[in-house]
Formats: structure tokens, C-alpha cells, sequence
């Protein structure tokens, strides 16, 4: 493993230079000095997607400028007055009245007494603080472009640390809120100088939480634009779908909008930029192989750049240089492009975006299999992207140390399983909405994964107590031979002196004939929820349809008839009913389609299935539930809908009356149709504890009934009261309620208590 690890490392990091020097040759990649995210806790520059914005309360000061040739100040608003010994102008607008005859003029920069011209530019806002702004073009990009316009020069005030350097005078060395708090002590009793509360978006590095600094710095950068053309072409064409769709416009908005992207960082770990510095020439040489001489002047005196790559260049290129590129490898013809990314949003532009242009723009000079030229459709890393939700607390806050409501996962799956863990988060992952985490959901699905655990108990021992010398072994299945519509039901007994199991249900009983269509139904639905990526709702459908269906009555009807040992349920009728049960594919499937929500349980349970001689290694391996439309007996469904319908509202019934649980009593019936009832008039018994089932035109009153769309129903339940217990029981009852009447009377006629009763208890003294 080891040499092959170390081969697989040396192949990316080669397919990382080449990208670097193949856009280098392209002419997209340039150094220069541009304004910079800088982050002094870090020490490094960053990228604008590594910095978050918050709204924080700061303060916006009003300091006065001395104007040269003058007694008089210019009144300058600025939120970080730290930086004012890197300003080189002050800026209004051209078409302010208030300062026209001040164009052209000059002013001193406090404490350093400076000279800096005033300027003209449209960008400055009369409306923002004094209309009067000042320009420090090494500490604010918007300050870099107007002294870019005006040819202004550049000065830095501050090293990598954010603490002041020797042009800031006096507070030379101090940090850049120390020295903000020392000059604004200073500032006090100047005349003109104010301060008032002012709300702005503060940066924040992404890792460290510190309060990002622009900073003038030289660094590398990708011409962005040529790559993010193909990048949203690749979109708009069709060849990249978002999941859910909002995500399409979020990706537009920014790709619209993108800047050139800074790809150096000063880290100490990374990929090296593969660039050399002459010390002879001062000039730069970009290779794929370490050079010995420079390219311009061949002087030996080179070094190579210390500078690292962003981790999310190199990021980018995986889905190309995973299978090889930039070598035209076997994996990279077979596998490129892939079908599916499964992504937060968070990372939406640190990560897909970046993929999405690498991919468009190098793997489109790549030829397809058969030796044509590759376009954009297969030049795009992936088909789709599906953006998972983003698992929030309870009450939906976003998990933080600080909040103190961090939900430790290990935890949790030590508590309540893996697999119930992973089904609370399925059935929660609506498209478009974060997850709130809840424990008690969890608790919940627990309790799913022993359900399943006691189902596959009760069939293994059936199978034990028929079938003691084994049986019932699946053999290999040839998976490439097994169509469309054999992967629900697959079956292959190795053991030919095992009972034959029925090619299909018994098409005597309603609910064999139902429960297969309700697999192939819920089949039907969970792949279709997967296609869409509604991960819940395919969860949903499993759930509904494992504890509902199979469980609580298919199971229970199972249990009836094998436990039966009347002469109408013969041993060979049993072993049918199991064969069916169990391999005709309704608890196998079953297993199946929960297996990628509760992969453990299922693997678990699928290899006991099959005494530990499963016909392929893992459960993940067979072919995923799927059936056709044909299969689905709508017929059955609506006969057993009516069937359970019945049978709930006996058991309500039977509860209003007072019926113990275990006594059979007999029920009338008021229906157009009865057939459906009369033709399983034995699950009714069994289920609803029935002893006759009677069909009549019309109930009589005073029995306990129930009414349904298509039927009322009523027990027929007398029940033999001891009437002098029963006196006795009215007698304390009415005893205790006169109690009650005479205390709400008294307090009632107490005036001192009515004053100060509160208005709710009033009332409920009244009732």
C-alpha cells in the first residue's frame, strides 16, 4: 500500500504543476502587487471566500485636515482612522458644491504633517459621513482602483501582523486597535473631530475568526474570466444540474460577478509554487521540472518561489487528476465525467465552482475514448450536484461552542446506533431546508432498527423450528443476467430437497397478493424519490411500508396462520407460506431497500438470511429494488384497505364499549358490498376478536359503533354490572364532587379572595 500511496501523491502533485504552468503559458496566470485579504493572525492572504462578513456596531470619526495656505480644517468621516498614515489623497465628488474650491488643493495628514492632494473622483458618496473621504490605496481596494485612476502611490502602514510601521510617526509598533485608541485620545480636543455609532460589515478570517486587513501585497492570481465563461455556459447549456434548483442562481450570481481568484499563500504547508527568482535578472521562470539556470539571463543564482498554492487550486483538479490526468489513462476515459456530486453549500464556490472551471477548460484539450474531440458536455467534471442541508440544533440554530449547543455525533451514535442516526438524517433532508437535529426522532427510529431486528428473529425461527437440517440457501446469483424486473423478487434455493417455493403469491389470500404490491409500490416510490433526491420522502416510503405493512399486519397475519394447527393448515401450506415469505423476495427486498439508510442492520441481518452463504459478498452488491408498473395489484390494495379499515374501527369500537382485551364478541355490519369482508371473515376474527360477523339493513341503537365511507359497524357487548359495587363506586364519586362544589362555593363568596384571585382562576372556580 505504501508505494502505491506514495505513487498516487507524486501523480496529483505533478497534475498540480502542470495545471499551474499550463495556465502560466496560457497567459492567465500573472504576479503582481493588487490589494489582498490579510489575515495577521494566519499570515497570510486569503481568499474573498474565506472571509465572512458580519454586521458588527462600530464607530465612524469625523477628523479635521489641515488645508495648506489656510487657518481653515477639511472634515474627513473615516471608520478606521489607524490607516491615516497611508493616505496619499483626499477624494470628493466632482459636482459637490461644498468643495469645488478646494479641488486641486492640498492637506496635511495629522501627527506626520504630510502633504496629500485633494482629488475628484465620482466614486466618493456626498451622503456618506462629510462627503469627504480619504485614500489609502495599500489598505482598501476600493482606495487601490481611485489611486490607480489618479496614478497615486501606494504606502503600507502596517507589517504582517497588523501593527503599525515606521511611517505611522509615533505610534510606530503598536497594534492596529491599540494605535486607533491612542489617536483617537489625541484627536479629542481638536477642533472639528467627532465620533458618532455607525453600523458596517466587518471580514472575519474563515480559520482564525480575526478581523481580516486589506493589505497592498505582491501575490499570484488566475485571470478568473476566461475560465468562468465555460463554467456557466456549462450550466446554462444543461450539462451541470443543481440540487435543489435555488443553488443554479446562487452559482450565477457569483460567477457573474467573480473576480480575478489570488492563489498564493504563506503557509508552511502546500503545494509549492513552481516558480524560480533570478537574482541576476529579477526575473521569474515557470517550470514543470526544477530548472537549474535561469530562462532569461541562464544565471544559476535562482531560487524558488516560498510562496504555497491555495488548497483549493489544487482541489479543483481532483476529478481530473484522481484517474490520472494530466496522462490520457484508462480510468481517466472510463470515468470522466463523473454523474454525481454530493456537496454542502458552504463550499458551493470554494470547491464546485473551482472543479467546474478546471475541468471545462483543461479536460476539453483532452479527446474522448474514441479518439473524437471532447466538447463542453463531456468536458464538465460532473452531471449533477446535489447540496445536502447544513444540521442545526432543535431549535434550529447553528451548532457553536459558544452557543453551547454542539451535538457531539459520536455520541449520539454511541446512544442510539448508527443506523438510526443515519435514518433520522434521511428523513429529515427535505430539499432546500436544514436538518434540526432532534434525539427524540432518533429515539424513535431505534426503536425502527429493533423492529426490524425482531422481525427477522420471529422469521429465523420459523425457518429453524421447519426446517432443522438447513434449507432455504440462497446460491450465487449471475447479477449481469438479472433484468429489470426480476430485481425485486430474486430467488435460487440451493438445497433441491427443500420445499419449492410458490412462483408467486397465493392468489386464495388477499393479503399475499397485497403485500407484494405494496413492495412493488413502495419500490416504485422510494426510486423515484431517489431520483429526485428526496431523500425523505424514499425514507418515508421504507418506513411506512417495513413497520406498517409488513409489520404490524402482514406479520400478524403471518403469525395467525402458522400458529394455527387446525387440519386446514397443512405443514407443506407452512413451508409454502415461508418459502414465499422469505424468498420470494418480500423480506429480502425489504432488507434491500433499506440498505443504504441502515446499512448495518441489514448486513447484519441479510447474511444470518442466508446462513452466513449470502450468493454475493455484501447486501450493497445486489440490485437495487425496482418493478414495472404491471405488478402492482390496485384491486388487492383497495379489498385490503377496506379489510384494515374495518378492523381498526371494530378495535375502537370494542374500546368505547368497555370490551376486555381478549374476549371475542360479535359485530353487526351496514354495507352495500359485504363480499370482501365475508371472503376474509377469518383475518377479521383473528385481528378485531370477532366471533360472527352479521350483516343488516339498518344498526339499532345504543351499541358502540363506528362509521367508515363505505360501512357502519357495531359490537353487540352486554356487559353484567355488580349492582351494589357499583352504587358504592357512583356513591363516592357523587360524594367527592359535592366536596368540590362546596369549597369553589365558599371560595366564591369570599370577598377578600375574589380581590385578589387572578381572572383564570375566577373562572374556573365558576365552572
Amino acid at each position: 500500500l505504501f508505494p502505491y500511496t506514495t505513487l498516487f501523491r507524486s501523480g496529483l502533485s505533478r497534475a498540480v504543476r502542470e495545471a499551474f504552468v499550463r495556465l502560466h503559458e496560457q497567459g492567465l496566470i500573472y504576479r503582481g502587487a493588487y490589494i489582498v485579504n490579510w489575515c495577521p493572525d494566519c499570515q497570510t492572504a486569503i481568499s474573498d471566500l474565506e472571509v465572512i462578513h458580519e454586521e458588527q456596531q462600530g464607530k465612524l470619526y469625523t477628523i479635521p485636515y489641515g488645508i495648506v495656505g489656510s487657518e481653515e480644517s477639511l472634515l474627513v468621516a473615516t471608520t478606521r482612522p489607524e490607516t491615516m498614515f497611508g493616505d496619499v489623497a483626499i477624494a470628493v465628488h466632482p459636482i459637490d458644491e461644498r468643495y469645488k474650491h478646494l479641488q486641486g488643493g492640498s492637506v496635511r495628514v495629522p501627527f506626520i504633517g504630510r502633504e496629500i492632494p485633494i482629488v475628484a473622483d465620482p466614486w466618493v458618496s456626498p451622503e456618506f459621513g462629510t462627503g469627504a473621504v480619504k485614500i489609502t490605496p495599500a489598505h482598501d481596494p476600493n482606495d487601490y482602483a481611485v489611486g490607480q485612476r489618479h496614478k497615486l502611490q501606494s504606502i503600507n502602514v502596517m507589517d504582517e501582523t497588523a501593527h503599525l510601521n515606521e511611517v505611522a510617526g509615533p505610534f510606530a509598533g503598536l497594534d492596529r486597535f491599540e494605535a486607533r485608541k491612542r489617536i483617537v485620545a489625541e484627536l479629542e480636543d481638536q477642533p472639528g473631530y467627532s465620533v458618532k455609532e455607525h453600523s458596517h460589515a466587518v471580514g472575519k478570517c474563515d480559520r482564525s475568526k480575526t478581523i481580516v486587513e486589506p493589505r497592498l501585497s505582491t501575490q499570484w492570481f488566475i485571470k478568473i474570466q476566461p475560465l468562468a465563461e465555460k463554467a456557466i455556459a456549462a450550466v446554462d447549456e444543461g450539462y451541470i444540474r443543481f440540487t435543489p434548483a435555488q443553488y443554479r442562481k446562487t452559482y450565477d450570481e457569483w460567477m457573474r460577478n467573480i473576480h480575478d481568484w489570488c492563489i498564493s499563500r504563506q503557509l508552511w504547508w502546500g503545494h509549492r509554487i513552481p516558480a524560480w527568482h533570478c537574482a541576476a535578472c529579477d526575473k521569474v521562470t515557470v517550470a514543470r521540472e526544477t530548472p537549474e539556470t535561469c530562462d532569461h539571463c541562464k544565471s544559476q543564482a535562482i531560487t524558488q518561489e516560498t510562496d504555497v498554492l491555495d488548497t483549493w487550486f489544487s482541489s479543483g483538479l481532483l476529478p481530473m487528476s484522481v484517474f490520472g490526468w494530466p496522462d490520457q489513462t484508462p480510468d481517466l476515459a472510463a470515468f470522466y465525467p463523473t454523474e454525481l456530486l454530493v456537496t454542502g453549500f458552504d463550499i458551493l464556490f470554494f470547491w464546485v465552482a473551482r472543479m467546474i472551471m478546471f475541468g471545462c477548460h483543461f479536460m476539453l484539450d483532452v479527446p474522448m475514448p474514441d479518439g473524437s474531440a471532447r466538447t463542453l458536455k463531456d468536458a464538465v467534471p460532473f452531471r449533477e450536484v446535489y447540496i445536502h442541508a447544513l444540521v442545526r440544533d432543535a431549535e434550529r440554530q447553528k451548532m457553536s461552542k459558544t452557543k453551547g449547543n454542539v451535538i457531539d455525533p459520536i455520541e449520539i451514535v454511541k446512544r442510539y446506533g448508527t443506523d438510526a442516526v443515519r435514518f433520522t438524517l434521511a428523513t429529515m433532508a427535505s430539499p432546500g431546508t436544514d436538518i434540526a437535529f432532534s434525539e427524540a426522532r432518533t429515539e424513535g427510529y431505534r426503536a425502527f432498527a429493533n423492529k426490524i431486528w425482531n422481525a427477522a428473529r420471529f422469521l429465523f425461527m420459523q425457518r429453524e423450528r421447519l426446517f432443522p437440517e438447513g434449507g432455504f440457501i440462497a446460491d450465487s446469483i449471475d447479477l449481469a443476467t438479472v433484468s429489470h424486473n426480476q430485481a425485486v423478487l430474486l430467488s435460487d434455493p440451493a438445497n433441491p430437497e427443500a420445499p419449492k417455493q410458490p412462483e408467486t403469491a397465493d392468489q386464495s389470500r388477499l393479503e399475499d397478493r397485497w403485500i407484494l404490491s405494496r413492495l412493488y409500490a413502495t419500490a416504485n416510490a422510494v426510486n423515484s424519490a431517489l431520483e429526485a433526491y428526496r431523500f425523505d420522502e424514499a425514507a418515508h416510503a421504507i418506513y411506512q411500508f417495513f413497520w406498517g405493512d409488513l409489520c404490524d399486519w402482514y406479520l400478524e397475519l403471518v403469525k395467525l396462520r402458522i400458529e394455527s394447527s387446525d387440519s386446514n393448515n397443512s405443514d407443506d401450506e407452512q413451508d409454502g407460506l415461508l418459502a414465499f415469505l422469505l424468498f420470494n423476495g418480500v423480506f429480502d427486498s425489504s432488507l434491500r431497500l433499506l440498505s443504504p439508510f441502515m446499512p448495518f442492520i441489514t448486513e447484519e441481518i441479510w447474511h444470518a438470511f442466508h446462513a452466513g452463504r449470502p450468493p454475493v459478498r455484501s447486501i450493497a452488491l445486489m440490485p437495487y429494488p425496482v418493478s414495472a408498473k404491471k405488478d402492482l395489484d390496485e384491486e388487492s390494495e383497495a379489498q385490503m384497505a377496506l379489510l384494515q379499515s374495518l378492523i381498526v374501527a371494530v378495535r375502537a369500537a370494542r374500546k368505547d364499549a368497555g370490551v376486555p382485551e381478549r374476549e371475542s364478541i360479535p359485530i353487526l355490519l351496514r354495507t352495500e358490498d359485504p363480499s370482501v369482508f365475508q371472503q376474509n371473515l377469518a383475518t377479521v376474527q383473528r385481528l378485531a376478536r370477532v366471533t360472527t360477523l352479521e350483516i343488516v339493513p339498518q344498526l339499532p341503537e345504543g351499541l358502540a359503533h363506528r362509521a367508515a365511507p363505505t360501512f357502519d359497524v357495531a359490537v353487540v357487548y352486554e356487559k353484567t354490572l355488580d349492582a351494589k359495587a357499583e352504587r358504592e363506586r357512583l356513591s363516592k364519586e357523587l360524594a367527592k364532587l359535592e366536596k368540590e362544589k362546596e369549597n369553589s362555593d365558599r371560595q366564591l363568596g369570599n370577598e377578600a379572595f375574589l380581590a385578589k384571585a387572578p381572572a383564570d382562576a375566577f373562572d374556573d372556580l365558576r365552572r
